[in-house]
């Protein structure tokens, strides 16, 4: 618990506050413009698992989920839909693993055994942003990814 309030503060500026405040300039000039769209928000798995020594991390990712539900919720009656994506480890330097190829990596903790790719999360992101496929009402469809 060895955190000054400075970087305390910092962090929650970068992963909670800027994020917030782009989504909700987002948001008004969709609704002005009136023809709905897409906001996303990157948050992690650390939004629902604690990770030692990442206190303002987790905080952070953990209140953009519920900006992100809060954002959805009001948002809807307006056609934009709001979503987040929660990557576990993905291999970039944040995570010490820069141009390290995921697919060579054990990781048995984890379902798929190895850490994740960034172009794995850039691809639900993109298939999050696109307008989704004409459904007939009785067929309605989701998108539910999970994490054990």
């Amino acid at each position: 618990m060895e955190h000054a309030i400075d970087d305390w503060r910092h962090v929650l500026d970068v992963d909670l506050t800027g994020p917030f405040l782009c989504a909700q300039r987002a948001a008004q000039r969709m609704i002005d413009a009136g023809v709905g769209g897409r906001i996303l928000n990157v948050t992690s798995v650390h939004e629902h698992v604690p990770l030692r020594g990442s206190v303002a991390y987790c905080a952070a990712k953990g209140g953009l989920g519920m900006v992100t539900k809060v954002m959805a919720l009001e948002l809807a009656e307006h056609g934009i839909t709001v979503n987040s994506v929660a990557p576990g480890e993905i291999s970039t330097p944040m995570t010490g693993q820069d141009d390290v190829d995921p697919h060579g990596e054990a990781r048995p903790g984890i379902p798929v055994g190895r850490p994740g790719d960034a172009r794995e999360i850039a691809a639900a992101i993109v298939h999050l942003a696109s307008p989704p496929p004409p459904t007939p009402p009785a067929c309605p469809s989701s998108l539910m990814v999970g994490c054990c």
